[in-house]
């Protein structure tokens, strides 16, 4: 599996995004800057990482959703690239259009930063198949805007294509109907605001995040 890894102006999370990636592919990712106006052959995989893209200004991840990156990301992933956004990275893909729906102050308004407990709600995508369904795992958040938010439509789209990933065991942000992750239609692009890549290794305490990652090396071997 060849990966990349985009950084943006305040991304704090693509070192350990680095990590996570090179132990579960055995390579080291592409990181690519944001004013990349271009994308390496053979990339199977390109991660947003968490932080605070350009401050938070504006609205999370709507600078970061302009950056001359990005327009290649969304044609990678129009190609059938799968392309993972985690915390900011999610509110990136909600802001370039990749994914449905919204990303609200927490209904708390203050951050959170704490592991938390999470059900597999679906396995049947590139990044959850090594889990079972219905299976509960804790992973980190560390957000202030990651409640998610979307009409009916969407909902009930999400719903009935089983596309959301996982759900929030626990009350955490005010998110509607727990979504703590999303995917795509072609089920190839996911969001989410937990880390598994702060999750992924016995010397952090946790492993729960470590099969995101071997989900997709499984997956792209096998494609």
């Amino acid at each position: 599996m060849k990966t990349a890894v985009v950084v943006f102006p305040g991304s704090n999370c693509d070192r350990d995004m680095q990590v996570a990636l090179r132990r579960a592919s055995g390579h080291d990712p592409v990181m690519l800057w944001h004013k990349n106006t271009a994308i390496p052959e053979g990339i199977d995989l390109i991660a947003l990482p968490g932080g605070f893209s350009f401050g938070d200004y504006l609205r999370c991840g709507a600078i970061a959703s302009r950056s001359p990156v990005m327009r290649e990301v969304a044609a990678f992933a129009a190609r059938g690239g799968f392309v993972l956004g985690v915390c900011n990275g999610f509110q990136v893909l909600l802001e370039t259009g990749l994914l449905p729906g919204v990303l609200m102050r927490n209904a708390t308004l203050k951050f959170v930063c704490r592991n938390v407990a999470l059900t597999v709600e679906d396995t049947r995508s590139g990044y959850t198949n090594a889990y079972t369904e219905g299976e509960r795992i804790s992973l980190p958040v560390a957000h202030h805007d990651g409640c998610y938010v979307a009409g009916d439509d969407v909902l009930n789209a999400l719903n009935d294509q089983n596309r959301i990933a996982f759900k929030y065991a626990e009350k955490v942000n005010g998110s509607q109907q727990d979504i703590a992750g999303i995917l795509s239609e072609n089920r190839r692009v996911l969001g989410m605001m937990p880390h598994p890549e702060r999750a992924e290794n016995a010397a952090l305490g946790n492993t729960d995040g470590a099969r995101v990652f071997s989900s997709l090396v499984s997956q792209t071997v096998s494609a």
